[in-house]
């Protein structure tokens, strides 16, 4: 219970609770009210006295800054006045140096016309007197043409005169062996082709080879032997060897052979006999003008291995032996070498061994390098992503730090009204600053 007194009589008065809440109630709505309309009235006098100042002051700065322009504009006028008389004077200067110019291209044209004419006339008369000049060098180089015909003509009617005398020569020995063959049987064809070489190189080649051996080859090695064999020296050294078949056959042979049905034999008694060439001289396929042209080298079938017409027989001999000679030098090294070949063949072997084991080694060490390298590749490759994971994580955490900076309780209350209010309750509660004046 609570004790109010009156303020004029002093009456002491006597109520509860919900009494004196009432009371206490209409009491301070009633001052709440009446200061509230207090402030009001003092609010809108003040905002009434603060917006007519501030629009005189506005109207005021306003007045200036449109003197200002104006004097600007004047200026401007001004300068825009002197920079048109200008730009004219440059303009009219510009079109009298125009026209001095025009005049000047004028002349300098009508100069070059006349030099270009000049130099026409010249070029005109220089490429007349080139062209009267190959004029002469042509009719000089058909003069030529003609001569050199004429020379041509007589040296191809010269060939053609000893070509027909050659062939006649020719055709008087095809004749004269074809006669031999039909005359003869097919042992006698043979012999007769093996006397007739055995003959041509006692009388062609013997005086220039006295210490050659050409015999025939009368030693049978596993069931075969050659007709001749052919070797030259020169002191001890050999310098040359040649296994020699003759094949020959009668016109009238039933079955008829080819030069290749004898080259496996003559290559496998060449080797038998340690012959370094081997040579078929055969009549077989006269019709071939393979064989019939000359020296035919089969090499690529038997190696060294040469077929021959029997007029080719010498001819052969010849450019062989002058080849081989070339090489004697080397082939005493090489005797000089082989009589020596046993220590030699050591110390190769065992450098040879040594090579081998190095290269084992080097391979070996190079393999490893190169698996160490790959770890070393791949452990770069590693830290490099981590590195580029590391400088993501920094590059996050620096964005993260920026927005943690950057947040502010404004930003977090915005479109919460309650949880603004709160703010504001507590801040003027500590008398700090309004959340909007941050």
């Amino acid at each position: 219970m609570k004790e109010l007194k009156c303020p004029k009589c002093g009456t002491a008065i006597t109520i509860d609770e919900a009494d004196y809440a009432a009371i206490l109630s209409q009491v301070r709505s009633a001052e709440f009210d009446a200061e509230l309309k207090r402030r009001e009235s003092e609010m809108k006098a003040m905002f009434k006295a603060q917006s007519e100042a501030d629009m005189q002051r506005r109207l005021a700065e306003q007045s200036s800054e449109i003197g200002k322009r104006e004097m600007e504009i004047a200026k401007l006028r001004e300068q825009l006045s002197g920079i048109a008389a200008t730009k004219d004077l440059e303009m009219q200067r510009a079109l009298a140096e125009r026209d001095a110019r025009i005049v000047e291209l004028n002349a300098g044209i009508a100069n070059v016309e006349s030099a270009i004419k000049i130099a026409v006339m010249e070029e005109q008369s220089r490429v007349n007197a080139q062209l009267q000049a190959k004029d002469l060098e042509i009719a000089r180089l058909v003069n030529d043409i003609k001569n050199e015909k004429n020379e041509a003509l007589i040296r191809e009617n010269g060939m053609r005169e000893a070509h027909k005398s050659e062939m006649q020569i020719k055709q008087q020995e095809v004749e004269f062996y074809r006669d031999l063959k039909s005359r003869l049987s097919t042992k006698m064809l043979g012999e007769t082709l093996e006397e007739h070489c055995a003959i041509e190189f006692e009388r062609s080649l013997r005086p220039h080879m006295p210490t050659a051996y050409f015999q025939k080859d009368n030693t049978v090695v596993e069931g075969t032997k050659g007709d001749f064999i052919y070797r030259d020296f020169d002191g001890e050294t050999e310098y040359i060897s040649i296994m020699f078949e003759m094949k020959n056959e009668a016109d009238d042979t039933a079955t008829k052979h080819k030069n290749a049905d004898f080259l496996k034999k003559l290559d496998e008694d060449r080797r038998k006999k340690g012959c370094e060439y081997a040579i078929l001289v055969s009549m077989l396929e006269p019709d071939s003008e393979l064989y019939n042209g000359g020296i035919v080298d089969v090499s690529y079938m038997y190696e060294k291995m040469f077929v021959v017409r029997p007029q080719f027989f010498v001819p052969i001999i010849t450019l062989l032996t002058q080849a081989a000679k070339k090489s004697i030098e080397y082939k005493r090294e090489l005797v000089i070498a082989r009589s020596q070949s046993v220590d030699v063949t050591n110390f190769e072997n065992k450098l040879e061994a040594y090579k081998n084991d190095v290269a084992y080694n080097v391979n070996l060490a190079h393999k490893q390098f190169e698996e160490a390298i790959a770890h070393i590749d791949k452990s770069i490759k590693q830290l490099q992503d981590t590195r580029e994971k590391l400088m993501s994580s920094g590059r996050n955490l620096r964005i993260a730090n920026d927005k943690a900076i950057d947040m502010t309780i404004r930003k977090l209350t915005y479109k919460n009204p309650t949880m603004k209010q709160r703010f504001e309750d507590e801040r003027k509660a500590n008398g700090q600053k309004s959340i909007d004046e941050d």
